[in-house]
């Protein structure tokens, strides 16, 4: 039974490889042209590095060893996102904007579903150096794009503000542990709790806490925001920054909730995530994290997204791979050799024939390279033959 692999890790095989390498590249040259630049962070660092700025939550998810050389503790990267900010605050070091993208797995020591992969395939785009809406607006149309190139473009894209919530709190004046505990009630959306809890806060932040689990809709949410909440400043920031972006993105599927605290102890400003049709999981996540630097020397503005390409090669419908060319064995033969090359230099996928082998298991091939008079041409395999 030495062949099975860990649960929820598994072998990606051809046809799944080459649609989710299609994606990969497909997704790359988007951010590209909108560019952004690609950077390779490594897959293992000190884990004091991994974990800067993060929440309990990655801290749990992240695999941990000790590095042989130097006995410190390595942590295998759950989240790219923090590497990026470090390669722009500290390697990078620029004045202005930065844009950069990557792709590439990380390793999680659980899934996050029961259905997701532990070795999740990672790309997104980061935008650093700029505290404005406008940066939340490229980023979250660049997140709906990313999806409508995939062919899977998204039919509802979830907006918050963590904002909102610990404005609150700080109000309410609670304590970390009582702070904790309403988070997770929230995130849970776990209305009874919620109200027990609130039962020992003073007005009017128990009404407010108890009612931003119905702030959740349409445009209408923020009307009803306004009234429902205290005007406190921080909260009037915050929903401004959910009116401008609703009104800047008209043609996107908006819409808004105040109790989506994911990523509470990362993010700092606005937060969003895309969803699919039949799909309940978000498909790509994303939000304001300004501050995350400041552990590398510099704390700079900051707001992305990501999401799985494995997760995104599931729900998007696959492409078949192009036909390839069945070709004789042509070492011993120049003008074969140069007719297979100059096939594989337009493109084509050619599979040369090994002495003894009569076809290809492989690319499903559909034309052969054949002499006829002294010229090497291709013709259409008769399946019928």
């Amino acid at each position: 039974m030495n062949w099975l692999l860990p649960e929820h890790i598994a072998d990606a095989l051809p046809l799944e490889a080459a649609h989710i390498e299609r994606l990969r590249r497909l997704l790359l040259d988007l951010f590209r042209v909108h560019g952004y630049e690609l950077v390779m962070p490594p897959l293992l660092e000190h884990l004091e590095s991994l974990l800067t700025g993060s929440g309990q939550d990655l801290k749990l998810r992240t695999f941990k060893c000790v590095d042989q050389l130097s006995g410190r503790t390595l942590g295998v990267r759950a989240d790219m996102t923090p590497q990026v900010a470090r390669i722009d605050a500290h390697l990078l070091n620029r004045q202005g904007v930065t844009r950069l993208c990557y792709c590439d797995s990380v390793l999680h020591t659980l899934p996050a579903s029961l259905a997701a992969s532990r070795e999740p395939i990672q790309i997104g785009a980061e935008l650093f150096g700029h505290v404005g809406v406008a940066a939340d607006h490229e980023i979250i149309r660049l997140m709906a794009d990313s999806l409508r190139c995939a062919g899977v473009p998204a039919v509802r894209i979830d907006l918050g503000h963590v904002g909102v919530f610990r404005a609150l709190a700080d109000a309410a004046g609670l304590s970390g542990d009582l702070e904790a505990v309403l988070l997770q009630l929230l995130q849970a959306k776990d209305v009874p709790g919620l109200r027990d809890l609130c039962r020992r806060l003073d007005e009017p932040f128990a009404s407010a806490l108890l009612g931003l689990p119905d702030l959740y809709g349409g445009p209408e949410t923020l009307v009803a925001a306004t009234s429902a909440l205290p005007a406190l400043p921080a909260i009037t920031t915050a929903l401004t920054t959910l009116r401008q972006l609703q009104a800047s993105l008209p043609d996107l599927p908006l819409s808004f909730d105040l109790a989506d605290l994911r990523g509470y102890h990362y993010h700092n400003g606005a937060v969003f995530a895309a969803y699919l049709p039949a799909f309940s999981s978000a498909v790509a996540l994303g939000g304001r994290y300004d501050g995350v630097g400041r552990a590398f020397g510099r704390a700079r503005p900051a707001t992305g997204f990501s999401l799985d390409l494995r997760e995104l090669a599931r729900q998007a419908t696959s492409v078949a791979p192009a036909k390839a060319i069945l070709a004789p064995y042509a070492a011993a033969n120049a003008a074969a050799a140069q007719a297979i090359g100059l096939l594989r230099e337009r493109g084509e996928t050619v599979v040369e024939l090994l002495p003894g082998e009569t076809g290809s298991e492989g690319p499903l091939c559909d034309r052969r390279l054949v002499e006829r008079s002294g010229q090497w041409v291709i013709e259409a395999i008769n399946r019928d033959e």
